[in-house]
C-alpha cells in the first residue's frame, strides 16, 4: 500500500539478556542463552521454573516517589523508552517529542499487583487493598506511564492481544504514520507475568517446558525433536518510529523500515493454532509491503517450542512462500530470551531490525535434533553472516488465533 515511508530510529530494550542493543544481538548471534531454573512461589506451594527473569532494578532512572505508581511492567517500558529516545536522539531535559504517540502492547498489566491484592483478601482476611491496586493492574499502565514520565501528548494506545500485542501495536503505529495520523510514534510492549499465580497458571495450560538433561539454558528447543514446551520470559522494548520526512529533517540515524504489517484472525480453538490463520496474516503482510515472498531472507518465527505449535508455522510458511521456502532463513529467538509474551514481538522486531541492519541472522539455539516436520532453514545453534540480506518478517501467533506479521527492510 502506498503512502509515507516509516523508519525505525531507535530502540531501548529491557530484556532477559540486557540493555545495550548491540550487546544483545551478539549475545544471541552466539546462541547464548539467558534462560534458568528459578525457585517461584512460597516455601509451602513453590517449585522450581524455567524462567528468562530479568534482574531489574530502575534505580535512578524513576523517581522513588514515582515507583509507588508503576508495576513492574511499566517500570520496564519507562527505562525501555528513555533508551530508545536518547538512542534515536529524541531526548531532550528529559523530556520526548510532545507530539509523539505511545502504541504499546502488554497482556496481563500489572499481575504481581492483582497477586498481592488476592494475597490480602485471602490469607490477611482483609478488604484493605492498596489504593493504587486498579490503575496499577490495567495493560494500559505502560502506555500511560511511558506518556507521563516524558511529557508525550499524542495518542497513548493498548493493545491487549495476548502474544500478538506488541506486534500490533508496532503495526498499527507503523499505519498510523504511514497514512499520515502521526509523524513520530514510540511502539513496542512491556510485560512482567513472572509471579508465581500467573507462572501455575501457564503450567496448568501444559506448555511450559521441561529441564533438558543439557541443563536450564538448553530447555526451549524451538524445531528441536526434543521440544517439551515454552519458557517465559519477561522485559519490554520500545522503538522509535519516524516519517521519512521527520527523520530526514534531523538528520536521524536509520537502523531499518517498517514496510508491511498484516493480521488475521484463525476462528479456530483458543490455545490451537491454524496454518490457515497464520499464512493469512504473513499473505496480507507481504501484500501490505508490496513485496514478493522471495524477496525475503530472514523469518523471525514466533515458534516458542511447543511440540504442536512449531510445525503449524513451518507449514503456514511453506504454503506462503512455495519453492522459495528452503531458501529463507527462519529462526526462534525465543529459545535463547524465552517467551515474553505481550512484549515478544516488539523485542523479536527489534531483533530483526538489527539482523538487516548488520546483515547477521540469528540463531534457534538448542537445535540438536531437527524435527522432520519442521524442515527448512532453521539457521542451528549460532548465527550467520547474510551479505545479501534485505528483507525479514517476524511473526507473532497469540492464543485465541490473533496472528500478526510485520515486514522490515533494510536501509
Amino acid at each position: 500500500m502506498s503512502g509515507r515511508r516509516v523508519f525505525v530510529t531507535g530502540l531501548g530494550l529491557v530484556s532477559p539478556h540486557g540493555e545495550d542493543p548491540a550487546k544483545i544481538f551478539e549475545r544471541i548471534c552466539l546462541g547464548e542463552s539467558a534462560i534458568r531454573l528459578v525457585q517461584s512461589g512460597v516455601p509451602e506451594l513453590g517449585t522450581d521454573v524455567l524462567l528468562a527473569s530479568i534482574d531489574f532494578e530502575p534505580g535512578d532512572r524513576i523517581n522513588k516517589a514515582d515507583l509507588l505508581f508503576m508495576a513492574r511492567a511499566a517500570q520496564m517500558a519507562v527505562v525501555a523508552t528513555r533508551n530508545a529516545l536518547e538512542d534515536s536522539g529524541l531526548m531532550a531535559d528529559g523530556r520526548g517529542p510532545e507530539e509523539a504517540g505511545v502504541y504499546m502492547g502488554c497482556g496481563l498489566g500489572g499481575a504481581e499487583i492483582l497477586q498481592r491484592s488476592y494475597r490480602t483478601y485471602f490469607e490477611r482476611h482483609s478488604r484493605r487493598v492498596r489504593p493504587t491496586t486498579v490503575p496499577l493492574i490495567m495493560a494500559s499502565g505502560p502506555a500511560s506511564q511511558v506518556c507521563m514520565r516524558f511529557g508525550i501528548r499524542g495518542p497513548a494506545q493498548t493493545y491487549s492481544i495476548a502474544c500478538a500485542s506488541s506486534s500490533v501495536a508496532i503495526g498499527e503505529a507503523f499505519r498510523s504514520i504511514r497514512d499520515g495520523h502521526s509523524d513520530v510514534v514510540i511502539a513496542g510492549g512491556a510485560e512482567a507475568m513472572l509471579n508465581d499465580g500467573s507462572v501455575a497458571a501457564w503450567q496448568a495450560v501444559g506448555v511450559i517446558a521441561k529441564e533438558h538433561t543439557d541443563g536450564a539454558g538448553a530447555s526451549c528447543r524451538p524445531f528441536d525433536l526434543e521440544r517439551t514446551g515454552l519458557v517465559l520470559g519477561e522485559g519490554a522494548a520500545t522503538l522509535i518510529l519516524e516519517s521519512e520526512e521527520r527523520a530526514a529533517a534531523r538528520g536521524a540515524e536509520l537502523l531499518a523500515e517498517i514496510i508491511g504489517f498484516g493480521a488475521s484472525s484463525d476462528a479456530h480453538k483458543l490455545t490451537e493454532p491454524s496454518v490457515e490463520g497464520q499464512e493469512r496474516a504473513m499473505r496480507n503482510a507481504l501484500e501490505d509491503a508490496g513485496v514478493p515472498a522471495d524477496a525475503v531472507g530472514y523469518i523471525n518465527a514466533h515458534a516458542t517450542g511447543t511440540p504442536a505449535g512449531d510445525p503449524v508455522e513451518i507449514e503456514a510458511i511453506k504454503r506462503v512462500f512455495g519453492a522459495t521456502a528452503q531458501r529463507v532463513a527462519v529462526s526462534s529467538t525465543k529459545s535463547m530470551h524465552g517467551h515474553l509474551v505481550g512484549a515478544s514481538g516488539a523485542l523479536e522486531c527489534a531483533i530483526a531490525a538489527m539482523a538487516l541492519h548488520e546483515r547477521r541472522i540469528p540463531p534457534t539455539a538448542n537445535l540438536t535434533v531437527p524435527d522432520p516436520a519442521c524442515d527448512l532453514d532453521c539457521v542451528a545453534h549460532v548465527g550467520r553472516d547474510a551479505p545479501d540480506l534485505e528483507a525479514a518478517l517476524s511473526n507473532s501467533f497469540a492464543f485465541g488465533g490473533s496472528n500478526a506479521t510485520l515486514v522490515l527492510r533494510r536501509v
